[in-house]
C-alpha cells in the first residue's frame, strides 16, 4: 500500500528512511508548537487554544502535502506572519478575528492563481541563477536561526553581531551537539540528525537547560475555530487599509513558499531543469493552508523551510510529511515532551537541542552556491542580493524581493531590457510596491 501511495523504491526510500526523516522534521519545527501562540496571544488570541489550533492546523496541511503532492514538505504557521498578524494587523484592524480574515482571504487569491496556473507559471520563469541563490540564501538563513537559537553569536550594539560568551551552558551545549552531529555525519549514518537531536536532548537534560515536564495533557477544541471577521474587507474606514494587508500578505506568502520549495526541492534532488513536477500540487495544498491556519486562529500556515532537515536524512516522499502530521496531532496529547525538546529553555529563545540540526542543514543546503555562473555579473549580483539579503533582512520574501529588483534594473540601465521578461518586470515592480506600502 505504501508503495503504491508514495513510490518508495522509484525514490530510492524505504520506510525505516522515511520515518527518520519526518521525526527530523517534527523535531526541528516542533518549537512552533509553544511559539507561534506565545506570539498571537501578544494579539489577545488565547494561548491554550492557540496551541491546539496550531498543532491541528500544521497536522491538517502536512497530511495534505503528503498525500496529495506526494513530497516531503511540512507545514506549520508562518513565524514572522504570526507577529504580523498579532501585532500590525491586529491593532490597526481592531480585533484578532479580523485579522484572521485577511489570511483566510489572501490565502483563497493564491489559490485562485494556483487554479489558474499563475502562480506556476510565476516560478517557471524566473531565471536559473535566481532559483540557486534563493536555495543557498535560505540555507544561510537556517543555519543563522541555529546560531542564534544556540546562541552562538547574539546581539551587539557596536558590531550588530558578536560571538557569544563560549562558557555560557547553552552555547557549551551546542557546540557539544554540533560536534557530534557532524561526526556521525561523518561515519555516514543515515539518521545522523536525527540521533544528534537525540543526544544533544540528553545532554541538556543532564546540564539542567531542559526539564521533565510530565508526559500527558488533555486538550480541547480550540474555541479559536471559525473565529474570523470579514466586515473591515468592505468598511468605508479600513477598506483600504484591509486590502493593503491582503496584498502584504500574499507577496509574502508567495515568494516564502516558492523560495522554500525550490531550496529543499534542489536539496532532495526533485528540480529537473530548475522545475518541480508537480509543483501545482505543493502550490495548492500550501495556498489552502494559508487559509485553514486563519480559519482555526492560528495564522497562516506555510511551507517550512525545516522540511530541509527531514530531507537531509533522505525523505524523499510524502511518507515523510504523513509522518511528519502524526506528531503534530500526538503533540496536542503530548505536549509536555514535545515542550521538553522544543520548546527551548525555559520557553525562551534559546534552544540547544534543535541548534545544531538547523547548522547542519543550512551547510548542507550551501552547496548549490557553486553552479551560480559567477563571473557573470548580470545573474550572479542578484543572486547575491538574495544569499545576503534573506539572512539579514530575516526574510526569505524580502531577500528574494531585493534580488529580483536589481536583476530588473541592472537590465534596464545596461541597454540590455530585451532579456527582461515581463513576468521579471512585473515582478520587481510588484516588490517595489511591497516595500513602500508595509
Amino acid at each position: 500500500m505504501l508503495e503504491r501511495l508514495f513510490g518508495l523504491k522509484q525514490r530510492g526510500t524505504n520506510l525505516r528512511t522515511e520515518a527518520v526523516a519526518g521525526t527530523t522534521t517534527f523535531m526541528t519545527m516542533a518549537y512552533i508548537i509553544f511559539v507561534n501562540p506565545g506570539i498571537l496571544s501578544k494579539g489577545h488570541v488565547p494561548f491554550d487554544a492557540a496551541v491546539t489550533a496550531t498543532c491541528i492546523a500544521a497536522g491538517v496541511a502536512t497530511l495534505a502535502m503528503g498525500l496529495y503532492a506526494n513530497y516531503p514538505f511540512a507545514l506549520a504557521a508562518g513565524m514572522g506572519m504570526n507577529v504580523f498578524v498579532a501585532v500590525e494587523m491586529t491593532s490597526k484592524l481592531g480585533s484578532w478575528q479580523a485579522a484572521m480574515a485577511i489570511i483566510v482571504v489572501e490565502g483563497l487569491i493564491i489559490a485562485v492563481l494556483v487554479l489558474t496556473r499563475v502562480r506556476e507559471w510565476v516560478m517557471n520563469a524566473i531565471p536559473m541563477a535566481l532559483k540557486l541563490g534563493i536555495g543557498v540564501g535560505i540555507g544561510l538563513f537556517i543555519a543563522f536561526i541555529g546560531l542564534k537559537q544556540g546562541r552562538i553569536i547574539q546581539p551587539s550594539q557596536a558590531t550588530f553581531i558578536e560571538l557569544a560568551d563560549p562558557r555560557n551552558a547553552v552555547t557549551l551545549v551546542t557546540a557539544a551537539g554540533l560536534f557530534i552531529t557532524v561526526a556521525l555525519m561523518a561515519l555516514r549514518l543515515r539518521a545522523a540528525i536525527l540521533l544528534g537531536i537525540l543526544i544533544t536532548a540528553g545532554i541538556a537534560l543532564a546540564a539542567g537547560l531542559i526539564h521533565y515536564q510530565g508526559v500527558f495533557h488533555y486538550p480541547h477544541f480550540p474555541e479559536t475555530f471559525g473565529q474570523i471577521d470579514f466586515s473591515p474587507l468592505g468598511s468605508r474606514s479600513l477598506a483600504l487599509l484591509a486590502w493593503a494587508f491582503v496584498f502584504s500578505s500574499m507577496m509574502v506568502d508567495f515568494f516564502d513558499t516558492m523560495g522554500t520549495v525550490i531550496a529543499v526541492g534542489e536539496e532532495g534532488g526533485f528540480l529537473s531543469e530548475g522545475r518541480l513536477p508537480r509543483l501545482r500540487r505543493v502550490l495548492l495544498v500550501d495556498s489552502l493552508a494559508a487559509s485553514l491556519g486563519g480559519i482555526f486562529g492560528a495564522s497562516s500556515n506555510t511551507t517550512y523551510i525545516e522540511s530541509a532537515a527531514g530531507v537531509a536524512e533522505g525523505g524523499r516522499t510524502g511518507l515523510t510529511s504523513v509522518i511528519t502530521s502524526v506528531f503534530f496531532f500526538l503533540a496536542i496529547f503530548f505536549s509536555p515532551l514535545v515542550a521538553m525538546v522544543g520548546g527551548g529553555v525555559r520557553g525562551g529563545p534559546f534552544n540547544p537541542v534543535t541548534a545544531p540540526a538547523l547548522i547542519v542543514v543550512g551547510f548542507l543546503m550551501m552547496s548549490a552556491v557553486r553552479w551560480i555562473a559567477w563571473d557573470n555579473v548580470m545573474d550572479a549580483f542578484p543572486a547575491f542580493l538574495i544569499i545576503i539579503g534573506i539572512p539579514l533582512t530575516n526574510s526569505i520574501s524580502h531577500g528574494i524581493g531585493l534580488g529580483f529588483i536589481a536583476y530588473a534594473a541592472m537590465r534596464i540601465l545596461s541597454g540590455k531590457w530585451r532579456e527582461l521578461s515581463v513576468v521579471m518586470l512585473v515582478l520587481s515592480v510588484l516588490f517595489a510596491a511591497s516595500f513602500v506600502v508595509r
